[in-house]
């Protein structure tokens, strides 16, 4: 059905920002396609569902469909699907649509299907700042996705909602028309008038009379009630169909797509190729999701009111439809739609076997909120099999995020049960288990090269833990002078990482390759490891891993040392936003981060920084005693400070929970729902904030944004 009403409405009006809202079977995807036809070739469509709760994935999804439209640096669209606050990349994505040569238009649709706060903060944060010119445009289900409030306060929104929507007593006549139905004026108005003029109830109305309902007015019992729909759907469509067809669409309603391979699988059947190829020619709200009609999903609306019919049918079928269809998508190298449908089985120890062999290379790829979902979704089913393998993968996923305290509660939990069996990735528990004590350092250096050198002993031969083990066998000598046995473990290790692909591993070891030079002053090595840590860094878009603030410090400081102030400032910079991932969940490199940028800020003539970042170390020694030379290497730079007057309170003085705090000033969050989100008071945040104006020498929040930009505290290209 044309809309050029609506669709002229939208296009009269400039502002960046469409807010297209209403229930299901109002046509918005309809109407929005028509829109769009007026920005072709220059609109980017990106359709959401549950698995894009993630903020890198949806980032990614959104700067892809831009690039498509017209390309992009090629370094934004990497920042965006990098790991971190996703809300403080936004303005990177706002600004490459801002800078090119014409607007175009972007549509986020079913948006309903984002419900994570970080996600729809993000959703938000681009409608706030999308470039003039160009569009917006938000299809939902949800009427508080947005501020519209704010917005309209602007000028900036234009708003679509069901009454909008809502057809005419003409359109009525074309839609039904259209569908193969004759109907008089007289009951089209009536038609009308029942169903308030909702799209979808329109047209199940029409199928029904196509298909031989002996009611003249079949369609007056349809209303956007739930229940109404239902029943309507059972005794005017359902009940018209054979039983074969009812049980195909009822049972394959569990699905958001399907293919016919899919569907033979969990209805245990033959022939769903053909069978959705006559649902689709039928129109029964079927639509094919590529040109070749190997993959389709149901309407929305019609995909609810099945899935409900089956539940109220053949509630005991549920469970093993859902398991049918895990399995089938694991047997089709799908796994992680296999994992949604073994969640919604119940299949606890399917979710198990599959997340343990994903949950590193999602977590690798920067899916980080994809991987806690999965974590919390398991927390506590300690019955099913490599539950303590889970544990210690998630202990080490934790430790990386700088959260010790969920690092600490996950180790406990692998540590619960007796080491025994082998995990699907060829390692043995017992080597995973000791692998991650090593790790976590609890009972000193020398504890911690035995647990290397046995989890060593113990893994499989092509693990990539390997490489692992042999750079923290390395660090115990290192950490106890003895560089001339550090140094071949260190070069043992990076030929290990490198051939297993091993990239975010790299570039750390690289860099205490590059300490163990400073410390035998042989700065020209020093300066050349830094520089290929560095490259691997950039190469790889790992600037907001954990494994890069050592590298960053240690890059600051060999330019120090060769005078290159200008340089040293910036990779101290860079070194300061990954403050909060250094803490006593990874003890040793974190120690060594922050003791080379207290080396990085005294060079600099900055105590307050100096001092900050020591306090800090101080606090992983309390947690973790037995650190090699590291805390007598902080006590001599102590010394080094003492001797400076009081500590200077500047921007290097930031706490790590300041530093948390930082990427989210420039949003449109208020410090309320800072406070919110970071689970803490809204006086905490305030304080904090204060805090920052004053080692800022400000004394608003836009003048700290200011200040951000001109010292890199905020992500760049």
């Amino acid at each position: 059905m044309a809309r050029p009403a609506l669709v002229d409405q939208l296009r009269s009006r400039a502002t960046p920002v469409i807010s297209v809202v209403a229930p299901a079977g109002y046509g918005k995807t309809t109407l929005m396609a028509q829109w769009a036809e007026v920005w072709q070739p220059r609109v980017a469509w990106v359709s959401a569902d549950h698995r894009d709760n993630d903020p890198a994935v949806l980032l990614t999804y959104l700067a892809t469909a831009v690039n498509r439209v017209e390309p992009i640096t090629p370094a934004v669209l990497t920042a965006l699907a990098r790991p971190g606050n996703a809300i403080a990349v936004v303005p990177l994505l706002a600004a490459a649509i801002g800078s090119m040569r014409r607007p175009m238009a972007l549509v986020l649709d079913d948006a309903e299907a984002i419900t994570n706060p970080d996600c729809i903060d993000t959703i938000i944060e681009l409608a706030l700042s999308f470039p003039a010119g160009s569009r917006f445009a938000i299809v939902s289900r949800d009427t508080s996705l947005l501020p519209a409030a704010r917005l309209r306060a602007h000028g900036s929104i234009v708003e679509i909602g069901a009454d909008d929507l809502a057809m005419s007593d003409q359109e009525a006549a074309e839609l039904l028309s259209g569908a193969g139905v004759d109907v008089g004026a007289r009951d089209i108005d009536a038609l009308v008038q029942r169903t308030e003029g909702w799209p979808a109830g329109l047209y199940l109305a029409a199928l029904a009379m196509r298909a031989g309902s002996p009611h003249s007015d079949a369609g007056f019992s349809v209303t956007g009630d739930d229940r109404f729909v239902g029943d309507y759907l059972r005794s005017e469509l359902l009940d018209r169909v054979s039983r074969a067809e009812v049980a195909f669409l009822t049972r394959t309603s569990i699905l958001d797509r399907m293919c016919g391979g899919l569907c033979d699988a969990v209805v245990g059947r033959r022939g769903s190729s053909r069978t959705l190829e006559q649902l689709e020619s039928r129109n029964l709200l079927v639509v094919p999701l590529d040109r070749r009609r190997e993959w389709y999903r149901y309407h929305h609306l019609f995909r609810e009111l099945l899935h409900a019919e089956l539940r109220r049918r053949e509630p005991e079928l549920v469970a093993p439809l859902h398991s049918r269809a895990a399995q089938w998508y694991e047997a089709n190298a799908m796994p992680e739609a296999a994992i949604d449908h073994a969640m919604a089985a119940c299949d606890a120890g399917r979710v198990a076997r599959l997340v343990l062999n994903q949950m590193q290379p999602v977590w690798a790829s920067g899916r980080i909120d994809t991987v806690l979902s999965w974590m919390q979704w398991l927390e506590g089913r300690n019955d099913v099999e490599h539950y303590s393998g889970i544990a210690a993968h998630a202990a080490l996923i934790f430790a990386l995020l700088g959260r010790p305290g969920e690092a600490e509660r996950w180790a406990a939990a692998a540590e619960r049960d007796p080491p025994t069996g082998t995990l699907p990735d060829g390692n043995t528990m017992a080597a995973t288990l000791v692998y991650l004590q090593a790790l976590l350092c609890r009972s000193g250096i020398a504890q911690m090269r035995r647990d290397a050198q046995l989890a060593l002993a113990e893994l499989s031969p092509a693990s990539p833990y390997r490489a692992t083990m042999l750079h923290t066998e390395g660090l115990s000598h290192l950490l106890e002078g003895d560089l001339d046995r550090a140094d071949p473990l260190l070069a043992h290790a990076f030929d290990v990482a490198t051939g297993v692909g091993a990239m975010p591993f790299l570039p750390v070891v690289l860099a205490e390759r590059g300490i163990v030079a400073v410390l035998r002053d042989d700065w020209h090595e020093a300066d050349a490891f830094a520089d290929q840590a560095l490259a691997v860094v950039q190469d790889g878009s790992l600037d907001r891993y954990w494994t890069s603030a050592l590298v960053y410090a240690f890059v600051a400081r060999c330019a120090l040392h060769r005078g290159d102030l200008q340089r040293g400032r910036d990779y101290v910079a860079r070194a300061a936003r990954l403050r909060p991932l250094l803490s006593s969940a990874l003890p040793v490199v974190s120690a060594q981060t922050l003791l080379e940028l207290a080396r990085c800020y005294i060079s600099l003539g900055d105590i307050g920084g100096a001092r900050a970042v020591l306090r800090q170390a101080q606090d992983i020694f309390g947690q973790r005693p037995g650190l090699g030379n590291l805390p007598r290497q902080a006590s001599e730079l102590h010394t080094m400070l003492s001797s400076n007057p009081a500590a200077m309170h500047g921007a290097s003085s930031l706490t790590t929970a300041e530093l948390r705090l930082l990427p989210l000033l420039p949003t449109h969050l208020t410090l309320g729902e800072i406070a919110e989100r970071h689970h803490v008071t809204r006086n905490t945040v305030k304080t904090q904030a204060i805090a920052i104006y004053r080692k800022f020498g400000v004394s608003s929040r836009r003048a700290a944004i200011s200040r951000m930009h001109e010292l890199g505290l905020l992500p760049h290209d």
